[in-house]
């Protein structure tokens, strides 16, 4: 997972997000890019860690802040 700012004192960090599957077969590999601002709420984009090109502009979601919450939290 990796966090983009858009304002000058807003921090980046950076983490995978490992994402299990009911079945190994199934499983696909997820990265997640969060982008923090003052002036807008937060979002988070999902898409496969190993799409290029094309799958990567086709093959994502984006959630806004209040969309989204913490895992452990909701564990």
């Amino acid at each position: 997972m990796s966090t983009h700012a858009t304002d000058d004192d807003d921090v980046r960090d950076a983490a995978p997000l490992p994402i299990p599957a009911d079945d190994a077969a199934d499983a696909v590999s997820l990265a997640a890019e969060i982008v923090v601002s003052r002036d807008h709420p937060a979002e988070c984009t999902l898409y496969p860690a190993d799409a290029s090109g094309m799958e990567l502009m086709t093959s994502w979601i984006t959630a806004r802040e209040g969309s989204f919450v913490s895992l452990e939290r909701m564990r």
